[in-house]
């Protein structure tokens, strides 16, 4: 494998398919009749979706379009999550996973429709979508797993041979699915929104909600939006009223692309859940060549060594499809819901008029999609067969989320108190290196500080402004990370990702 670190770029959709000039911020207060928070996937599905019914659509993006998580995907678009359809036919019976089967597929077939319906150019490709594995002993769960994925409806089979360059014990096979340019196809949606009337704000914060008739947001920068309905589609929620954030935990993968000879490449997409996953698939590239896409190596944000689990993706990349010359890494962002069902539908239960679209547990292109039509239909009026089976008020059996519940409230639990040990917080900002960071005690307080390349020390709080757990340094992408809930922030403390709606506070050393 060839791989020049300095010339490794970052994520592909986004060096690919450039913004153009931002929307500014709305000038002034306004009213909509849907205003819609966040410019991913799921935001600009169910906000074209709306104005294709003739509603007044406002979206609402903290940063630009399509360049948060969406921007940083696989570009999988499958429903074929690995192994879901026996754990849904275990935990929500046939008809659960029936109506998983056939509302993901449903999502991949409104995407056609549009790629074909607007003209868009994003490198459409049907592929078959894979799940192997390599350990004899998983074939047992492999079968099942085709089982029941043909019982909910999808065209799957049990299979041994694969175009992997590397024997597999088993697969599950499903065909029909298909893999594209996301932000190519996003920016190209956004595009005919605004054809259609609707209009696009970036740069534009949300930091708080006002439910009522009708609903009033704040922006950061001190603008009111009045809408009689809102949708909160920011990955993670950024409001705290529904507690869905005991119901969520946040995961990080990594990505590594680059180069391989087109008759080299596979053209099927496959995914592991062996070695804290492997996913590979290919992209159009040109001059003979597919861009080889390999994600793998997840972890919970604030708690790896990045760097090392970069190091290792890219060598099992290189072992693998020898040839491969890197010219990309990246990392992803994603939220696994406790009973592996995506929390999609009316926020809380007193909720009327606001929705939320969340724990897409990596399957967010298809979950996306799914998720504009779903609210779409919801906020219309209109009853739809799948609504049940995402609605986040769901109370299910304790054995269905109970364990996984747990689980997570203990992680929480753990770093909020565990972190702020003084074995934890001992560093000296004085002995960091440059491009380092490490949360100290100074004056009684926790400190994040970082050390630039030339040597400059800043240091902001280390309590993330969500819920008051302490970050931890991630050298590799040089950001502030929560463990606890997700939130990312830059070196100087500004957001990068959410929940939290606040940066870092400037501390003085």
């Amino acid at each position: 494998m060839k791989d020049t670190e300095s010339g490794i770029r970052g994520s592909y959709w986004l060096e690919t398919a450039p913004p153009g000039e931002p929307a500014p911020p709305p000038s002034g207060d306004l009213s909509v009749e849907v205003a819609v928070i966040g410019g991913g996937i799921a935001g600009l599905s169910t906000a074209w979706e709306l104005v294709r019914q003739g509603r007044e659509v406002a979206v609402l993006e903290a940063g630009r379009l399509a360049a948060g998580v969406t921007g940083h995907t696989t570009a999988k678009l499958t429903a074929l999550h690995t192994l879901v359809y026996d754990h849904l036919r275990r935990t929500r019976g046939p008809e659960g996973a029936r109506l998983y089967a056939r509302s993901q597929s449903e999502a991949i077939r409104r995407a056609a429709e549009l790629v074909a319906e607007l003209g868009i150019d994003c490198a459409w490709e049907e592929a078959a979508a894979y799940t192997y594995a390599r350990n004899p002993e998983r074939v047992a769960e492999l079968r099942a797993e085709a089982l029941a994925a043909r019982e909910a409806g999808l065209p799957a089979e049990f299979v041994t041979e694969t175009e992997l360059p590397f024997p597999v014990a088993g697969a599950v096979r499903v065909t029909g699915q298909a893999q594209f340019h996301p932000r190519k196809y996003l920016l190209a949606l956004a595009d005919d929104l605004r054809r259609r009337g609707g209009t696009v704000y970036e740069g534009t914060r949300v930091v708080g909600l006002t439910e009522g008739e009708p609903c009033v947001l704040e922006t950061d920068a001190g603008v009111s939006v009045r809408a009689e309905k809102v949708v909160v589609a920011t990955h993670y929620p950024v409001f705290d009223r529904a507690l869905l954030f005991t119901r969520l935990s946040p995961r990080r993968e990594l990505v590594v692309a680059g180069t391989v000879d087109e008759d080299l490449a596979p053209r099927g997409m496959y995914i592991t859940p062996e070695q804290g996953t492997r996913s590979v698939r290919s992209a159009p590239y040109g001059d003979g060549k597919r861009l080889l896409i390999v994600t793998g190596e997840h972890f919970t944000p604030g708690t790896a060594d990045v760097e090392e689990r970069f190091a290792r993706l890219s060598a099992w990349a290189g072992d693998h499809f020898p040839g491969l010359t890197l010219t990309h890494r990246w990392a992803t962002q994603d939220n696994d819901s406790t009973d592996s069902v995506p929390l999609v539908g009316p926020l809380h239960p007193g909720s009327r008029h606001v929705y939320v679209a969340t724990g897409f547990g990596g399957w967010g292109l298809s979950g996306g999609i799914m998720a504009g039509r779903l609210i779409s239909d919801l906020a219309g009026g209109r009853e739809v067969e799948w609504a049940g089976l995402y609605d986040p008020r769901r109370v299910g059996p304790v054995a269905r989320e109970g364990a996984s519940f747990l689980k997570h409230q203990a992680q929480v639990a753990r770093h909020f108190v565990g972190d702020r040990l003084p074995s934890v917080t001992g560093a000296r900002p004085q002995d960091l290196a440059p491009g380092d960071g490490a949360v100290v005690r100074l004056g009684g307080h926790h400190c994040a500080v970082h050390c630039d390349e030339s040597g400059r020390l800043q240091a902001v709080s280390a309590v993330c402004t969500h819920l008051g757990c302490l970050v931890a340094f991630n050298r590799a992408e040089q950001a502030w990370e929560c463990p606890c809930h997700g939130s990312r922030f830059a070196p100087d403390g500004r957001i990068l990702q959410g929940p939290a709606v606040k940066p870092l506070d400037k501390r003085e050393l």
